[in-house]
C-alpha cells in the first residue's frame, strides 16, 4: 500500500496540470493513467494530432489553390498521405515525451493502470500483466475525461463506422466520407479530408452547423465550407448505419420524414462525447452521478465525498482542454487554501477550420432570450489591409456590448487567426474593460487585430475610420 497526499486519476490536460501544480505546491503526488502514454485524448487522439493534420492540409490546400497568385509556381504538387500521418505521429510523440519529462522533473509518481475505487479512501490500480497496486490518498482528483458518443442505430465498429480517433490513423486516403454531426469535431474533420480531395458530406440534426455558437458564425462558416466543396445537409436525423465490408452506409430522415441513405468509404460519427466514469468503481464510494453519468460536484468541484474532487469532461459543461486546465488550477488552489476563481462565461470556444472560428461570452441569441439589451459592432476582414495582403479576407468580428456602460457581453470572430485573437477578448471580459476602451487602445498596423478594434469602436457607438 502506497500513500500519497494527492492522487490524480487521468493524465489529460486537466489531470497532468493538476498533478504538476500539486507537486509544485509540495504535495506527495501520484498520477494514474491506464494508457502507456500520458496526455489523454487531447494529446494522443484529439486536439494535438487534429491540429497537426489541419496545419499540414492547410499548407497543401494553399499550395494547390493560392500559391500561384502569390507568384509561386510548382511543376508537380502531390500529397504524401503516409507522411502526412507520420508527421502527426511525430508531433504527438514530442508532446508526450515533454509530459514524461515534466513528471520526472516534478517528482510525480506515475502509475500505469486503470484506477478503480475500492472505497472512499482506497484506489486499486490494475496494471499491465495482471498485476495491481493499492494506494491511499488524502485527496483524489478524478480527471478521466470523455470518449466519443454515438446515437441509437449507429454502432461504432472502428473499421467503417468510425470516430475521430480512428480517422487519425487511417491506412490510406479515403475517396469519400460521411460525417454525422456538424459540431466542432465534425467541422474540423471535414476540413482535413476535404482539403486532400476526399468527398465530404456532413449530416447535422440541428438547423445550423456549430449550433452552440452565435448564429452569424454558423451561417458564415456554412457558406465558406460549402464554397470549398463540402456538402452540408441540415436537419437530417440519422437512424441507422451498416458496415458493407469495403464501405459504410448511413440512413437518415429530413424534417419532412423523407428517408434517404448515403454510402461512403467511412462513416465518421461526431455527435459529441460522453464522460468516462464506467470503470472508476464509484459504486463503491459515496460519489453521486447525474443521470447522464457526469459526476455531481459543488462550487468547489468537490464530489459528494468531500476529499474526492472531479474536473474536466467528467463533470460536464463545455468539453474543452483549457476548461479542464482551469479547473485543475482552481482545485489545487482551493486545496492549498489560496483564493480560487473560475468564470465559465469567460472560457473561449474555438473551431480550427479555416478561417478559424472563436467566441467568448454571450451569443446574440442568448441575449435576446434573456431580454438583455445590447449594442452590436460588426466589422469584416475584407477591408482590413493585413487580411488583403495575406489573401485572408473571409469573415468578420462581432462585438456585443452593454448600451449604457459599454460592458463587453460577447465577442465572436470568424477569420484568420481567430483562435489567437480571441485571447484579447477574453482579457477584456476578465478585466471588465469597456468596448470604448478596447477600441481606443493603440493596435499595430497592419494586423488582423485591427478588425477587433473597429468592431469595438462601432459597438461603442462611434464611427469607424475604415468604413
Amino acid at each position: 500500500m502506497e500513500e500519497f497526499e494527492i492522487a490524480v486519476i487521468g493524465s489529460g490536460p486537466g489531470g497532468y496540470v493538476a498533478a504538476i501544480r500539486s507537486a509544485q505546491l509540495g504535495y506527495k503526488t501520484a498520477l494514474i493513467e491506464k494508457y502507456n502514454t500520458l496526455g489523454g485524448t487531447c494529446t494522443n487522439v484529439g486536439c494535438i494530432p487534429t491540429k497537426a493534420l489541419l496545419d499540414s492540409t492547410h499548407h497543401y490546400a494553399d499550395a494547390v489553390h493560392k500559391f500561384e497568385t502569390h507568384g509561386i509556381s510548382f511543376s508537380d504538387i502531390h500529397l504524401d498521405f503516409a507522411q502526412l500521418y507520420r508527421r502527426k505521429a511525430d508531433v504527438v510523440a514530442k508532446n508526450t515525451q515533454g509530459l514524461d519529462f515534466l513528471m520526472k522533473k516534478n517528482k510525480i509518481r506515475v502509475l500505469q493502470g486503470t484506477g478503480s475505487f475500492i472505497d472512499n479512501e482506497t484506489l486499486n490500480v490494475q496494471q499491465p500483466g495482471n498485476q495491481s497496486i493499492k494506494i491511499k490518498a488524502g485527496k483524489y482528483i478524478i480527471a478521466t475525461g470523455s470518449k466519443p458518443a454515438t446515437i441509437p442505430g449507429v454502432s461504432i465498429d472502428k473499421t467503417r463506422i468510425i470516430t475521430s480517433t480512428e480517422a487519425l490513423s487511417l491506412p490510406e486516403k479515403p475517396n469519400s466520407i460521411v460525417i454525422i454531426g456538424g459540431g466542432v469535431i465534425g467541422v474540423e474533420m471535414a476540413s482535413i479530408f476535404n482539403r486532400i480531395g476526399t468527398k465530404v458530406t456532413i449530416l447535422e440534426y440541428a438547423e445550423n452547423i456549430i449550433p452552440t455558437m452565435d448564429k452569424d458564425l454558423s451561417v458564415a462558416l456554412h457558406k465558406i465550407l460549402s464554397k470549398e466543396g463540402i456538402e452540408i445537409r441540415l436537419q437530417e436525423a440519422v437512424y441507422k448505419s451498416e458496415n458493407l465490408g469495403d464501405k459504410g452506409r448511413v440512413w437518415f430522415k429530413n424534417k419532412q420524414g423523407l428517408e434517404q441513405d448515403l454510402t461512403a468509404d467511412y462513416i465518421l460519427v461526431a455527435v459529441g462525447r460522453k464522460p468516462y466514469t464506467d470503470t472508476l468503481g464509484l459504486e463503491n464510494t459515496g460519489v453521486t452521478l447525474h443521470p447522464n453519468k457526469t459526476i455531481k460536484t459543488n462550487e468547489h468541484l468537490q464530489t459528494t465525498v468531500p476529499h474526492i474532487y472531479a474536473i474536466g469532461d467528467v463533470i460536464g459543461g463545455a468539453m474543452l482542454a483549457h476548461k479542464a486546465e482551469e479547473e485543475a488550477m482552481f482545485v489545487m488552489d482551493t486545496i492549498h487554501g489560496q483564493q480560487a476563481h473560475i468564470d465559465y462565461s469567460r472560457i473561449p470556444s474555438v473551431v480550427y477550420s479555416w478561417p478559424e472560428v472563436a467566441a467568448v461570452g454571450y451569443t446574440e441569441e442568448e441575449l435576446k432570450k434573456k431580454g438583455i439589451p445590447y449594442n452590436t459592432g460588426k466589422f469584416p476582414f475584407a477591408v482590413n489591409a493585413r487580411a488583403r495582403a495575406g489573401m485572408e479576407t473571409e469573415g468578420f468580428v462581432k462585438v456585443l456590448s452593454d448600451p449604457k456602460y459599454g460592458e463587453l457581453l460577447g465577442i465572436h470572430i470568424i477569420g484568420a487567426r481567430a483562435a489567437d485573437l480571441i485571447t484579447q477578448a477574453v482579457i477584456g471580459l476578465e478585466a471588465e474593460v469597456t468596448s470604448s476602451e478596447m477600441g481606443a487602445a493603440c493596435y499595430p498596423h497592419p494586423t488582423y487585430s485591427e478588425v477587433l478594434k473597429e468592431a469595438y469602436t462601432i459597438a461603442a457607438g462611434k464611427t469607424s475610420v475604415n468604413i
